[in-house]
C-alpha cells in the first residue's frame, strides 16, 4: 500500500505500469476512508480521507485519485495481494461501502509499525458489488499465477503479469429461476405461520454484534505475525 505513489495522468487518471490492464472505473463521486484499526493503541496514527474522487481497478492494483488532491493526499494505491478480508457493507440508508484490510508495503508512506489499515470506500452513485465481484475475481486469478510462478523456477518476482486478466470470464447474472418452480412448491403442504414466525425470530439475520471488529482483529493479528516472521 502506497500513498503519493501514484504516477499521475492528466487525461487517463493515472500512469500503468507494464501489462497493466484496466478493469473497472468507479463513478466520479467515490469516497475513501484509510485509517488505523480501533484496536491500535500505537502512537503513529494516519488519517486520509476524500469525500469525492475515482477508485480504479486493475489487474496490478487497486488506485485511488482524489477529485480535489492536496499536498498530504494525491493518491493511494494498493497490490491486490496486499488487501485482506473484503467485502460490501449495504447500510438500510445510505450508499453502500466495500472495505478493506489493506497491508502496507515498505517505503509506501506507511509507518511500519502498523501491520494494517482499515481501507472504506464509500459508492454514493452506485457501483460496489460490480466492483467487488471483479476486485475478487482478478485477485482469485492473481493468486493463482503467483502460486503457479512459486512453484516453478521462475520466483514469485517474475509473475508473467500479461496473462493475469479478466478476458473471457462469464458476464455476472442472477440466480437462476426454474420455471417449474412454483409447481414444485405447491406440492409441499403449507407450513404452520406460528412455527413459521418463530423460524423467522429465532434465526439471526446477520453476523452477531461485534463480529466485523473481531475478524478485522484477527486478520490485523495474522498480518503482524508475518511481519514478526520477516524481519
Amino acid at each position: 500500500m502506497s500513498i503519493n505513489w501514484v504516477m499521475l495522468h492528466e487525461d487517463e487518471g493515472f500512469v500503468r505500469l507494464p501489462h497493466e490492464h484496466l478493469i473497472y472505473t468507479s463513478p466520479p463521486r467515490t469516497c475513501l476512508s484509510l485509517k488505523p484499526l480501533d484496536s491500535y493503541k500505537g502512537k503513529d496514527a494516519i488519517s486520509f480521507q476524500s469525500d469525492s474522487g475515482r477508485i480504479y481497478l486493475t489487474n496490478h492494483r487497486v488506485v485511488y485519485i482524489p477529485a480535489k488532491k492536496s499536498n498530504d493526499f494525491q493518491s493511494f494505491s494498493a497490490p491486490l495481494l496486499h488487501l485482506h478480508d473484503t467485502h460490501v457493507s449495504a447500510p438500510l440508508f445510505g450508499a453502500n461501502v466495500w472495505q478493506s484490510l489493506v497491508q502496507p508495503v515498505p517505503g509506501g508512506g506507511i509507518p511500519s509499525s502498523l501491520p494494517a489499515v482499515l481501507l472504506k470506500v464509500t459508492f454514493k452513485e452506485g457501483g460496489a458489488f460490480d466492483y467487488h465481484n471483479k476486485f475478487e475475481e482478478i485477485k482469485e486469478r492473481l493468486r493463482v499465477a503467483h502460486e503457479n510462478t512459486r512453484q516453478s523456477s521462475r520466483g514469485v518476482g517474475n509473475v508473467d503479469m500479461s496473462t493475469v486478466h479478466l478476458d473471457q470470464l462469464p458476464a455476472y447474472s442472477g440466480p437462476v429461476h426454474n420455471s417449474t418452480g412454483s409447481n414444485h412448491d405447491n406440492q409441499h403442504p403449507p407450513s404452520n405461520s406460528q412455527d413459521s414466525r418463530v423460524t423467522a425470530e429465532s434465526c439471526p439475520m446477520g453476523p452477531p454484534p461485534g463480529y466485523e471488529e473481531v475478524q478485522q482483529q484477527s486478520v490485523a493479528d495474522e498480518l503482524e505475525e508475518r511481519l514478526r516472521r520477516a524481519s
